[in-house]
């Protein structure tokens, strides 16, 4: 029982105003014991004498004594058994307001001890004759399946609910689609679920034909619950998707954004099905508008409706191929819409509206914000890489936007001329110059990175190459490491074209970068440029000088099984971050009690996939062996040949979860030569014909060879495997 307050203070007061013998003083009483429980003070000692106050024919009072009661249930639940009896009473009341308002109420208590009480008055309200009432009482059978499975399908509620999509008033059989809907993820969400579970909702086809006539006469919640419903179905052939299609098109004209999207959907979906190309056509037509007064709505509304859009015009671009104009930025656009815009103007540009977009993106890249600006300035590159007849336009106004000489307009410029040069190599040579006498505004690391390359990839062209590599090569410890990879690359490709004025350089470049710098990255790449130039000339051209595949932009960022997954999910959270939704929400609904139970079925789960795991290892080949030395045929070696003892107790231990000590079993679970795995000798990987430097350095350039590496100790134990490290 709770603790009475003491007699004095505010509760106090409180408790003597519950108890008054006048009604509007108990009313007030009441109203400020909500007020504290809204804004956070605890008054769940006043339980009792709120309590008293329920049984009366004033509605506001019962629906304020409610609100407290689901508040303070899960607190007080010995004291909310009292509850039980005025409200089966008020389920029986001659008002339909309140029997739906204690059917409701009784369904959000969520308090173990009631739910054995709440299904004979459910029983009577999912018959009600008032359809407020049922649909209400539909909505309590989803909540009552959340806290206890079995008592809804032992009481026959799911049948009931599924004869209730008939119901004449179309609310009820939009509430009675969500309930079943809400159980239908419940019981999916269940491991080990089957098709014949009765939570599972199977939409048929008159099924189907209910919920297309309740369509039109719902609110927009009920829209969207019957058009989710209406994604999920199968269509039997093309005729019943077109059908479908023709039903849900007039949804489009609703003025609510989640009854678009969600029409939408449906649609995206159930075209796949359609066969008529002239009704495909005339579908996509259909769906421009509704999409295009979206971007009217609201600030965040417009980045979802904008985020929706990118993953439609990803599977279909002719959605919105004439209306690119409605995407041009307004002044007082927020950052993350503008990005989106810009997104889909470049998806949307053709050679038709190029030349308007890269007005306007020219004016884009004067504003003041400085995100907007250099996501502009890329947007002019990536319309370059995608459209070939705008690409001399293109780069004439980022050499516009580089005169300008703003600092991060010119930084961005450097990097979008890199990829214009990978997909149009040695057609825009005269603009080199322009960019390299911009060297002294260049202070960020990607801007760097890409005028070295752009260097280094044209340095028989450039004649004072050596003189602009060199001013990176005398920095080169202080720069990033995106800068000093580039650097080393477009050192060694100056090396390889013009060899007899750069071995200078090219010996301090990789001098330093061994012996100076501190990233394993840098330090790799020249060991493995100093091999490849002392060892064979030939084979460093070959490789560092390769011909590249012109770059291009993606028509889709997502993979397309992902897509079309994505496409299913248009107007959830899902579409909007473009992952599904297992990436970002928890498995099914499981209460705090089945957590525990839920982690140990997945550690047997997991312990039992690992052991499946190195048994199909043993048929596999052995990437980690880089023995020359040749097996017998048709025999494993390294890991492969490693062999499992399934069998063993050792291995039932580790796969029930009984072990006491996983690691020891783990061990003794693989057999082999020698002892099991510990006993596998470690072979040192050799590189052939002596470490670096061992040929005449950079065949015959008078350069000093590489550090040597130090060779491993011949005479190595047995023991000194990578399981002797631990």
């Amino acid at each position: 029982m709770s603790i009475r307050a003491p007699r004095k203070g505010e509760n106090y007061e409180l408790s003597v105003d519950l108890n008054s013998e006048y009604r509007e003083k108990r009313k007030d009483a009441i109203k400020r014991t909500i007020a504290s429980m809204t804004v956070g003070k605890d008054v769940s000692g006043l339980f009792p004498d709120v309590l008293k106050n329920m049984q009366t024919d004033d509605l506001e009072q019962k629906k304020l004594v409610y609100l407290y009661l689901m508040n303070y249930a899960k607190t007080q639940p010995e004291l909310v058994i009292l509850a039980v009896n005025t409200f089966v009473k008020d389920t029986d009341d001659p008002n339909p307001l309140v029997r739906a308002l204690a059917i409701r109420t009784m369904g959000c208590l969520r308090a173990e001890k009631i739910i054995d009480y709440l299904s004979d008055p459910l029983q009577k309200c999912l018959r009600d004759e008032n359809p407020y009432v049922r649909k209400t009482a539909a909505l309590c059978v989803a909540k009552l399946y959340d806290l206890k499975p079995e008592l809804v399908i032992d009481n026959g509620f799911l049948e009931q609910l599924q004869d209730m999509i008939a119901d004449s008033n179309p609310m009820v059989v939009a509430n009675t689609v969500a309930a079943l809907t809400d159980i239908h993820i419940a019981a999916t969400s269940q491991p080990g679920t089957s098709s014949s579970d009765p939570g599972i909702f199977h939409i048929t086809t008159s099924i189907l034909n209910k919920l297309l006539i309740a369509l039109n006469e719902c609110s927009e919640w009920g829209r969207v619950a019957i058009l989710n419903a209406l994604a999920r179905y199968v269509a039997q052939d093309d005729k019943e998707s077109e059908h479908i299609c023709e039903r849900v098109v007039p949804q489009f004209q609703h003025v609510n954004g989640a009854v678009v999207l969600a029409a939408v959907k449906v649609i995206m979906i159930h075209m796949r099905g359609v066969r008529r190309e002239e009704l495909t056509k005339q579908l996509i037509r259909k769906m421009a508008p509704p999409l295009v007064t979206l971007l009217s709505s609201p600030p965040e509304v417009q980045w979802v409706a904008l985020r929706n859009i990118n993953l439609l015009l990803q599977k279909r671009p002719e959605i919105l191929s004439n209306e690119m104009r409605v995407f041009f930025c307004k002044y007082n656009d927020p950052l993350y819409v503008k990005v989106e815009k810009l997104d889909i103007m470049v998806r949307l540009a053709n050679e038709n509206n190029v030349d308007a977009l890269l007005s306007e993106l020219k004016e884009y890249a004067s504003e003041v914000d400085v995100d907007f600006v250099r996501k502009s300035v890329k947007a002019i590159g990536q319309t370059a890489v995608k459209i070939d007849a705008a690409a001399e336009r293109c780069v004439n106004v980022l050499l516009e936007l580089i005169a300008t000489r703003v600092s991060y307009v010119v930084q961005e410029a450097v990097v979008v001329m890199k990829d214009i040069f990978r997909k149009y190599p040695s057609t825009y040579e005269g603009v080199i110059p322009i960019l390299c006498s911009n060297l002294d505004e260049l202070d960020e690391p990607e801007a760097k990175a890409s005028l070295i390359w752009i260097i280094g990839e044209y340095a028989n062209t450039i004649d004072n190459a050596d003189e602009l590599l060199s001013i990176f090569v005398d920095t080169f410890v202080e720069e990033s490491y995106p800068v000093q990879l580039q650097t080393l690359t477009a050192v060694v490709k100056l090396f390889l074209k013009k060899p007899d004025s750069s071995q200078g350089i090219v010996q301090k470049v990789l001098d330093t970068a061994t012996k100076d710098c501190d990233s394993p990255d840098v330090r790799d790449r020249a060991y493995i440029y100093w091999r490849l130039l002392s060892m064979d000339p030939a084979a460093a051209k070959a490789v560092v000088l390769a011909h590249r595949p012109p770059i291009s932009i993606p028509r889709t960022t997502v993979a397309p099984a992902l897509l079309e997954e994505l496409l299913g999910e248009i107007g959830t959270l899902a579409s909007v971050y473009h992952k599904p939704a297992e990436t970002f929400i928890g498995k099914g609904r499981i209460g705090a009690d089945a957590v525990r139970k839920g982690d140990l079925g997945e550690d047997r789960f997991s312990a039992q996939k690992a052991l499946q795991t190195v048994v199909a290892g043993q048929q596999a080949e052995n990437l980690l062996d880089f023995d020359d030395s040749t097996n017998v045929e048709g025999q494993p070696s390294g890991l492969a040949a490693t062999q499992v003892l399934s069998q063993t107790p050792a291995a039932a231990n580790l796969l029930a979860g009984t072990s006491s000590n996983p690691l020891d079993d783990l061990v003794s679970i693989f057999g082999g030569g020698g002892g099991g795995v510990g006993m596998i000798p470690a072979t040192p990987m050799a590189f052939g014909g002596g470490a670096f430097g061992a040929t005449p350095a950079f065949a015959a350039t008078p350069m000093s060879a590489a550090p040597p590496t130090p060779a491993p100790p011949k005479s190595q134990s047995q023991q000194d495997d990578l399981l002797g490290l631990f």
